[in-house]
């Protein structure tokens, strides 16, 4: 048995984390979860520091871990190639999340918010650290109840 612990702990760790697309569902789970709101705007397949980002700071173990258990993760991404198109409707959701938080079309930008949709932060631009960042987001949350 716990071999079979270990090696389930093992794939879990191993998962990505989940980047959501509804901010309300979002903000619910983080007002149950005592967790702060990470939402990042981006454009995936034309904004090289918005790509670069997901890459080496959102993808990597090291923040991956502490979003898993401090962060409500969401992505409102805004492609401009055709076969990447989104949906009418998560396009709509997208464009009412850059008007309150992102009024002015900043790529990538980084909101960090309580489960109240407060802003408490934000970051524009590439972050080179990731454990800068991390540091940076921990003098800024909540502590979990």
């Amino acid at each position: 048995m716990k071999l079979l612990t270990t090696i389930v702990l093992a794939f879990m760790a191993t998962l990505p984390v989940d980047w959501k697309l509804n901010f309300t569902e979002a903000k619910a789970q983080a007002d149950a979860d005592h967790k702060m709101i990470l939402l990042n705007f981006s454009g995936s397949d034309w904004c090289g520091p918005c790509i670069k980002l997901k890459k080496e700071v959102f993808e990597s173990a090291v923040f991956e871990q502490y979003a898993s258990e401090n962060l409500v993760l969401v992505r409102a991404d805004f492609p401009r190639q055709k076969k990447n198109q989104l949906d009418k409707v998560q396009i709509e959701k997208n464009e009412a999340l850059a008007e309150k938080y992102n009024p002015k079309g900043l790529f990538p930008l980084t909101v960090l918010i309580d489960s109240k949709g407060n802003i408490v932060k934000e970051w524009e631009g590439f972050q080179p650290s990731t454990e800068t960042f991390i540091t940076d987001l921990r003098s800024h949350s909540v502590t979990k109840k």
